[in-house]
This record gives C-alpha cells, sequence and structure tokens, in this order.
C-alpha cells in the first residue's frame, strides 16, 4: 500500500521539516504488522514528493493477534495491499508530529496552509464512488479517482471496488494528515483491532473542528467505531453539542464565557452555591457522589478534601476540561489511596450509560440550562430513569434576580411587567423563573419516583428571590 504526499510550496523541500523524515534518505519503521518505509521519489525545491510504504506481514496477521475471521478469510484477504486501519496506525506512528502540527524546525509552516496533493494506491470502497466523494468534497478536497477493474485479463467481470485516489488541496499538513487517518478506515469499513472507549476520545479529538459540521458525520462516526454501536451513539450526542450554534445575545462577544462568572463574583456566588451543594450532599449521607457536567473540577475538588465521600466519579462532555480538572486536582501526584477515590471519565448526559449507576447522590450543578428541550428530556431518562442516584443535588439560575444586574437589563420593569434580562450566559438555551424551575422538578419527581425540596442560594432579593435555585431530589 502506497501513500504520496506532494507540495509544490517553495521550498517544497521544507515538507521534510514538516514530516521529520530527511528526503535525502529512506527511512524503515517496525510496525506490529510489518514494516514502513518513507522515501522521497522526488525532492528539488519546486516540486517535493514524500512516500508512505507499508510491507503488511500477511503470515504474521495469520498467526498473530490480528488475526480475524474463518480459515478461508485468513488467506484469501486484502490486507497487505490496500489502504486501511493498518494505514491509519502508521500515519500516526511514523509521522506522529506531523499529525499533532507540530515542526521544531518549522513551526510557522506547520500551521500555514499550502497546495498539497496525496495519491492512495489502492483504496478501497466498501460503497459507492459517490459515498467516496461525499467524504472528501465537504472538506475542499478536490477528488479524482481511477476505479480499478476486478481482473484486467477478464473484462467482463466488471469492476471492483478498489480506487486510485487523488486528493488536492490548499491546507495545514496536520489537516490532510487527519483526514486521512479518519477517513480511511471509514471507506474500508474495517479495523484490525478492538474498538473501544479510547477510539471514540480519538475520533472526536481527531474530529475536532471539522467532523460535527460534515454532512456525513452519522456514517463516518458509525463506521468508525463499527463494533460498538452504544460508543457511536455516544460520539454523535458529543458531536450534536458542538456543532449547535451558540446562542448569541445582544452585546454578546469573545469575553462572554467569562462574563457570569464576572457577574456572580460580586456576591461570591460560586463560592456560596458549591458550598451548599457541599453541605446537601453530606447531609443526605452518601458515600458515593457523581458530578455531571464536573467542568473543569471545582465540585470535585471540595468532595476530594472531605474524607467521608469514599467514591466521586466526575463526568463532562469536553475533555478538554476533563484535562484542566485532572491538572486542578494533580490526580497524577495525589497518594494512591487518594487516587483510589477519585475518577474522570468522559461521556454525554444523552445516553444511557452504565457507569453512572449504582452511586448514594449525584450533583447537577449549572448544567441544565445549557440544554434545549429534546436534549433535557434525554437527560432526564439518563439521570432519573436509568441511573437512578438516591439523591440529587441540583442548581440553575433564576432568570427574576438577573434584573438586580444592570448590564443584565434589557428592559426595565414597570407597573405592568417584570423586567427584560438578558441570560447570563451566551450558550445557556434558557433561565427559568422560580414557579417555572418549581414545576419542571416536581413533574420530574413525580414521574421518576422522587421527592423534591427547594432551597435558596446565595443572598436572597424580598421580590426577585435568591441568585440560585437549587432542587434536592431523595429517590423513594
Amino acid at each position: 500500500m502506497l501513500l504520496t504526499i506532494t507540495t509544490t510550496h517553495c521550498p517544497a523541500t521544507d515538507l521534510g521539516y514538516l514530516l521529520h523524515k530527511n528526503p535525502a534518505r529512506c527511512q524503515e519503521f517496525e510496525l506490529s504488522f510489518g514494516r514502513a518505509h518513507v522515501f522521497y521519489p522526488r525532492a528539488v525545491e519546486a516540486s517535493c514528493t514524500a512516500a508512505l510504504l507499508l510491507d503488511v506481514d500477511s503470515v504474521g496477521l495469520i498467526r498473530g493477534k490480528h488475526r480475524k475471521g474463518g480459515l478461508l478469510d485468513q488467506y484469501v484477504n486484502d490486507r497487505p495491499f490496500v489502504a486501511s486501519s493498518f494505514l491509519s496506525t502508521a500515519i500516526s506512528r511514523v509521522y506522529g508530529s506531523a499529525l499533532s502540527g507540530r515542526s521544531k524546525e518549522r513551526p510557522d509552516l506547520a500551521a500555514t496552509p499550502i497546495p498539497l496533493e496525496a495519491e492512495l494506491t489502492v483504496m478501497p470502497c466498501r460503497g459507492d464512488e459517490d459515498f467516496l466523494r461525499r467524504l472528501f468534497e465537504p472538506l475542499a478536497y478536490e477528488v479524482t479517482l481511477e476505479r480499478h477493474a476486478l481482473d484486467a485479463k477478464f473484462p467482463d467481470w466488471g469492476d471492483s471496488p478498489y480506487y486510485t485516489v487523488h486528493l488536492a488541496r490548499t491546507c495545514t499538513l496536520q489537516e490532510l494528515l487527519t483526514h486521512l487517518y479518519v477517513l480511511v478506515p471509514v471507506l474500508d469499513n474495517y479495523k484490525h483491532y478492538y474498538v473501544g472507549n479510547d477510539e471514540l476520545d480519538k475520533l472526536l479529538a481527531k474530529g475536532q473542528g471539522w467532523l460535527a459540521s460534515h454532512p456525513e458525520k452519522e456514517a463516518i462516526t458509525r463506521r468508525y467505531l463499527k463494533f460498538q454501536p452504544s460508543l457511536a451513539r455516544q460520539a454523535l450526542a458529543q458531536l450534536a453539542e458542538e456543532d449547535q450554534p451558540e446562542q448569541l445575545l445582544p452585546d454578546a462577544g469573545p469575553h462572554a464565557d467569562r462574563a457570569e462568572q464576572e457577574l456572580e463574583r460580586t456576591i461570591s456566588l460560586n463560592e456560596q452555591r458549591l458550598g451548599a451543594v457541599l453541605a446537601t450532599l453530606k447531609a443526605s449521607g452518601a458515600k458515593s457522589v457523581l458530578d455531571l457536567g464536573c467542568g473543569e473540577g471545582n465540585l470535585l475538588r471540595e468532595l476530594l478534601r472531605d474524607k467521608g465521600f469514599e467514591r466521586i466519579v466526575g463526568m463532562d462532555v469536553s475533555i478538554r476540561s476533563l484535562e484542566i480538572a485532572s491538572e486542578k486536582l494533580r490526580l497524577g501526584r495525589l497518594p494512591d489511596k487518594q487516587r483510589k477515590r477519585i475518577d474522570l471519565i468522559h461521556g454525554s448526559l444523552m445516553y444511557r450509560d452504565a457507569r453512572l449507576a449504582g452511586f448514594d447522590a449525584a450533583a447537577v450543578v449549572e448544567v441544565i440550562e445549557h440544554l434545549d428541550p429534546p436534549r433535557l428530556a434525554a437527560f432526564e431518562r439518563v439521570v432519573f430513569e436509568h441511573a437512578r442516584p438516591g439523591t440529587v443535588v441540583l442548581t440553575t439560575p433564576n432568570r427574576e434576580y438577573n434584573a438586580t444586574w444592570e448590564n443584565l437589563i434589557i428592559e426595565p420593569a414597570d407597573d405592568d411587567r417584570p423586567a427584560v434580562t438578558k441570560l447570563r450566559h451566551r450558550d445557556h438555551r434558557f433561565e427559568w423563573t422560580r414557579p417555572e424551575f418549581e414545576a419542571w422538578a416536581s413533574t420530574v419527581a413525580e414521574r421518576f419516583g422522587y421527592t423534591v425540596r427547594f432551597l435558596p442560594v446565595g443572598p436572597e432579593d424580598p421580590i426577585l428571590g435568591p441568585p440560585t435555585l437549587m432542587g434536592v431530589l431523595k429517590h423513594g
């Protein structure tokens, strides 16, 4: 299997710096399934081509850990000759720095779009030619295909599912390699290794910035995570959240994410909210606690400090937030006894997740207002029907209280109606009044067999109520 990458960016030989491979010599790399060879058929200032040749050990595939299928399938297959998940693995291992967008000698060039052409010989397409085009053309590639006959000696047998694929686009090398890494196994619709949770994380990481808006994202996700449909559902839920257009509000700017924090800092609301949630969890007698939508780990830090909580799990849809939480909590430096008490998991509150079952309590702090109605309904079932913790402590902003902040007022109150205000955060889909929140929480409690009580959080206004609403739902 051969992949070539060509550029006419001048000087074109800088391609060697981007790939971290010297054009002046051939290089060989040992892989678990064979060898990879990198060489440059052309390396001049006007044009440079780097070639990645895979030499797949077909005997090793039969005898080794990658063996799949029946006896006939072991000996009669196309694995040594076509682009497949073996190529994706080779790209990751051999071109790892370029795939990550790093270049020590040419850092600016690594981030610069340049004219690139890639040719894959031979590419299987488990689908029609139109599907192949539908994968690459929405990413702005110029696609040229040459379909191969099943057997040139017997033209009556018709065409094979194999193509030579030529792609051309002006983009960064990282973008090109990332698209190949994800889409080649999708076209092949086969993987040489078991697909587990790690693959979901890889897909979301490599698909960041392009997969959520791709018209074939469902087909890409399901094929990439072929052996685990439940993972595909989780991935699609998270991609849907990434692709959800933000609710842009009047005066919302690039710093809108910090606006809510600045508003609430004047009354120390975040500290009061965390204190109220922590006290309620302790009063419930919970030993095991979920923090759903844990963000950067502020509540987790408080839970970890209290030895009464023996098992703590934080879950969030954002990989970056989990990374920040891990750094804040210094998980890598905790003593073993402490480290065993806490886990961070990547997941979505849109789909049933067996990892969430069996906990004494769950905290859902400032999360529900980020969900539109269909997702809110899915959240209700995931938490209260399937995970079913003994106690759920849930907080959300009180929209009535927004009238106490001048910069949130759109129209001031008069004798006939209350003030019209903005939402506190540009990503909030709604903010409820006290009656609206109490009606929703009471309905959820009745539907799923919980009781509910309501507590104020923060300094109460005699007319507008507290800035944060809290509901404590107890099962049974």
